[in-house]
């Protein structure tokens, strides 16, 4: 896997996961309670044996820079390996942000593909999923592919989320849209009885691209500079290359979601509390991210079901039900929490520190007693008071406040805010 190399596309501004982008790069934004997006590809990378990667982003990228630097350490004996971030640079030829994925790749390619690239992995930064990436390549290979995507079964109610394609008996792509609707969509079901033997789940009649392709390097570079307009794989790219290449499709039957939206983000985490087909307790295929070294959460006479509880947190005489718990949160007596997203905290307070702030009327780090949040997400350094009800008993959708937001129907508390006592959202 020496010539293999990855390249990760850490998304444009991220603006359906605002406000959790609006201080972050979206492969920073923290995951299951002390992780972040970001290492999810790069776990899948490093369980594959991939060691040269490369992270593509343009917007608030110093935390993700640090977090790289902090966590990614491959060593001297990793010659010719190792974690670049490129964002998007000023040249003589372009003075430009990056357009779109393909726009990124194509301006990046002479710092990813040298004389030793076999192949390269374009990946999402995204999403939620574990793959040993060693399965697909084999299947480029074995298929002698120029190019080959990884797709997913999907239901009817999510397929025009997607883009869709058809494939022919031997697994090659004859037919590609993205995200149909109507009659478009109407003909992108896949018939079973036509199929790849593989390719189908009950109820899920559509293949979906899942955003990730492997490419053989001269493809690559062939595509992108013979389509200098085209600035998106999804839209542009792929399906031109429908007509000249040979495009392969890889099966994927596992655990997959597309976290790029509040209301999938905030699913994909919470359905991390039950048992699926994600599991973060597989010893074989580690979820690695920055260690931290903290101690043991401490618990007093707590009801906690079905939860995720991060190490280094204080919990008092709370209720918390179908949540995750971030890293360092501090949680009050008598807190009601249902189906909260707590991203944690970056530092501690010590008690004196509370109590200055406490004396500013200025709540602690955390949430207060007597607090009650359900369907919320609190991002990380995030301050609520006493008594405080974060739980949208309205219904409203799309909401902003002085300290808060509220998205699809759930309330963010976004990074560093200030929730005082007594609010009600």
């Amino acid at each position: 896997m020496k010539d293999v190399v990855a390249v990760i596309m850490g998304g444009g501004q991220g603006t359906r996961l605002y406000p959790l982008t609006r201080d972050r790069a979206k492969p920073a934004v923290p995951v299951a309670g002390r992780a972040r997006l970001i290492d999810i590809p790069m776990s899948n990378c490093l369980n594959s044996g991939i060691t040269k990667l490369f992270v593509l982003t343009q917007f608030n990228s110093a935390s993700l820079n640090r977090h790289i630097a902090q966590c990614y350490h491959f060593g001297a004996l990793a010659a010719n390996s190792g974690v670049q971030v490129l964002a998007a640079e000023q040249t003589m030829s372009n003075r430009d942000w990056f357009q779109g994925t393909a726009d990124a790749v194509r301006r990046s390619l002479h710092h990813v593909i040298d004389g030793r690239t076999r192949r390269v992995l374009i990946l999402a930064g995204d999403h939620l999923y574990r793959m040993n990436y060693q399965r697909f390549l084999e299947r480029h290979d074995e298929a002698n592919a120029d190019i080959t995507i990884s797709v997913c079964p999907v239901a009817q109610d999510h397929a025009s989320s997607f883009g869709l394609l058809h494939c022919d008996e031997n697994g090659f792509v004859t037919r590609f849209a993205e995200k149909p609707t109507g009659d478009d969509l109407e003909a992108m079901r896949v018939d079973p009885a036509k199929s790849v033997a593989g390719g189908q789940a009950p109820g899920a009649p559509f293949l979906a691209s899942m955003g990730i392709y492997v490419f053989t390097p001269h493809v690559l570079t062939e595509l992108l500079e013979a389509n200098p307009e085209s600035h998106d794989f999804g839209k542009e790219i792929i399906p031109a290359a429908l007509d000249r290449c040979r495009v392969a499709v890889h099966f994927f039957h596992g655990y997959w979601e597309d976290i790029g939206t509040i209301s999938a983000f905030y699913r994909a985490n919470i359905a991390l509390t039950q048992d699926g087909q994600f599991s973060l307790y597989d010893p074989d295929f580690p979820l690695y991210t920055r260690p931290r070294y903290l101690s043991a959460t401490r618990i007093e006479q707590c009801d906690v079901q079905s939860s995720l509880i991060a190490e280094g947190c204080v919990i008092g005489r709370s209720r918390i039900k179908d949540s995750v718990v971030g890293i360092r949160s501090r949680i009050g007596d008598q807190v009601e929490m249902e189906g909260a997203l707590l991203m944690g905290n970056d530092l501690y307070e010590t008690e004196t520190e509370r109590a200055a702030q406490r004396a500013r009327n200025v709540p602690p780090l955390g949430v207060g007693d007597g607090t009650v949040i359900r369907r919320a997400i609190l991002d990380k350094g995030a301050r609520v008071g006493r008594d405080v009800a974060l739980v949208n008993e309205k219904g409203v959708q799309e909401a902003d406040g002085d300290c808060y937001f509220i998205r699809e129907g759930l309330v963010i508390v976004p990074k560093n805010a200030i929730v005082p006592d007594g609010t009600v959202v």
